[in-house]
């Protein structure tokens, strides 16, 4: 997938500046796709060029003027054309789950704090998906909301962001735990810890995991 099928899809909701794109990526279409506003920018203007949306200036008397962006029916058809296709396979790279791997000869300690700050933005992006998920059902229970809204695809986009994210929270808790008692056998192993003390690490991990939530 490149950047012009996510621009021509964010369009589905209607005219919109370079900057109102760029608020749309930062916040809805973030969980899927991510793209500076520079690249926007770049996109828009091939996308303008090949008649694939149109742009026309809107004049501002204390502000530069502004281009506002639609879908040209080439654009829409190019849509379909794109939702036909089989998507390409999901090509996973995270370099938290390299430093996870490395983790038995690495900074054991340092790694679990980067599970946890990933826990922590997991939880920030939750936070924030919820606030938009309630905008949108505007009071509504979901059934009623998918009844009657226009069209669903932000929406489930928003849910697969959501359980992704969610995810991320049970497998850091997880990891952490696991990483706390391995911690924990290797301090009886040497002799400095056993007992009832040799089962406070994992505790105390999985304390301040639920203490961030």
């Amino acid at each position: 997938m490149s950047l012009k099928h996510a621009v021509l899809a964010a369009l589905l909701e209607g005219e919109a500046s370079g900057y109102d794109l760029a608020k749309l990526f930062d916040v809805s279409v973030a969980d899927f796709w991510a793209a500076t506003p520079q690249q926007l920018y770049r996109e828009l203007e091939r996308l303008s060029e090949a008649g694939l949306i149109a742009a026309r200036v809107v004049q501002q008397e204390r502000r530069p003027n502004k281009r506002m962006f639609t879908l040209t029916e080439a654009g829409r058809q190019d849509l379909v054309a794109y939702t036909a296709h089989p998507p390409k396979p999901t090509a996973v790279r995270d370099e938290l789950m390299v430093q996870v791997q490395a983790c038995d000869r690495g900074d054991t300690a340092a790694v679990r704090t980067h599970v946890r700050e990933r826990m922590e933005q997991a939880r920030a992006k939750l936070a924030r998906y919820a606030r938009m998920r309630e905008r949108m059902l505007d009071g509504r229970d979901e059934a009623v909301y998918l009844r009657e809204v226009e069209r669903v695809g932000p929406y489930l986009t928003l849910l697969r962001g959501m359980a992704f994210e969610e995810e991320n929270v049970r497998w850091g808790e997880r990891a952490l735990a696991i990483l706390a008692d391995r911690a924990t056998d290797r301090e009886a192993g040497a002799g400095t810890g056993g007992g009832a003390s040799a089962a406070r690490p994992a505790a105390e991990e999985i304390g301040r995991s639920a203490g961030q939530g």
